[in-house]
């Protein structure tokens, strides 16, 4: 009897001591798994915040120099769409191609002799040949933005508001003239330019006591279309320093978060 009580006493010990290693297991797993969720949310969370953009802080040189022509293939991307557009030219006061200024007596003398509606012609030909031409300039930006150094960005980014226009103008404007003038003539007939200035001098040149006019008409729009061009560009360079809404990307509000307060 003494033998059968021991047996079992033995017995019983090799379950308690059973149970509680699997209860004791089943604690160090529910531990285990709730330290790899924390260091799962932990790495998840460090992610996170190793991958977002901050807008804050300085900015480096690479950055400067992204965001510059980040900014300015907005810039210029829009001006040119804004100008190509029906109207471009024509609609916008601050870009409309009037007479060349020593043809502004014949404007005047046509509609003083009641033949407004040629002048009027004359005018809309013109704009509608530098609308065509806009169309061309797109793709010359582009290539001056990605010629663009570091130095060149920084410069822009620190300098005056019109700092991005200058930099347009100097390494451009040879490009544009060189690509507008056969657009521009191409435009100017097909739109009936030529043929409307051709009857408006000709008109003018008839009247006694007159100089002979005998302006460069392709030429004129062609300047004037590259003009109205800087205009445009100037504009949208404004809008990217001055209006924080148009900062549509976290390395724009980085870089000139960073200008405006370094000016």
């Amino acid at each position: 009897m003494k033998r059968i009580n021991l047996v079992y006493l033995g017995l019983s010990a090799c379950f308690l001591m059973n149970t509680a290693t699997t209860q004791a297991q089943s604690k160090l797993g529910d531990v285990l798994k709730k330290v790899a969720g924390v260091t799962k949310s932990s790495t998840t969370t460090t992610t996170t915040t190793t991958t977002s953009t901050s807008t804050t802080g300085t900015p480096s040189t690479l950055d400067m120099a992204s965001a510059i022509k980040q900014a300015l293939e907005i810039g210029t991307s829009r001006g040119a769409d804004l100008l190509s557009a029906k109207d471009g030219f024509m609609g916008n006061l601050a870009v409309k191609i009037l007479f060349p200024p020593e043809a502004q007596k014949v404007d005047k003398t046509l509609r003083s002799l009641g033949m407004g509606k040629l002048a009027d012609n004359v005018i809309l030909s013109l704009n509608r040949a530098a609308e065509d031409a806009a169309k061309e300039a797109k793709p010359i930006f582009v290539s001056a933005i990605k010629q663009m150094t570091i130095t060149d960005a920084t410069n822009i980014l620190l300098g005056n508001k019109d700092a991005a226009t200058d930099y347009f103008k100097r390494v451009t404007t040879s490009q544009l003239m060189e690509k507008f003038k056969p657009v521009i003539n191409t435009s100017l007939a097909k739109v009936g330019a030529t043929k409307y200035w051709g009857d408006a001098t000709g008109q003018y040149n008839k009247l006694p006591m007159v100089k002979p006019l005998n302006t460069d008409l392709s030429a004129y729009v062609a300047q004037k279309a590259i003009d109205g061009m800087f205009i445009q560009v100037a504009q949208e360079e404004l809008k990217i320093r001055d209006n924080l809404g148009s900062r549509s990307t976290s390395l724009l509000q980085k870089v000139f978060g960073y200008a405006d307060k370094n000016k």
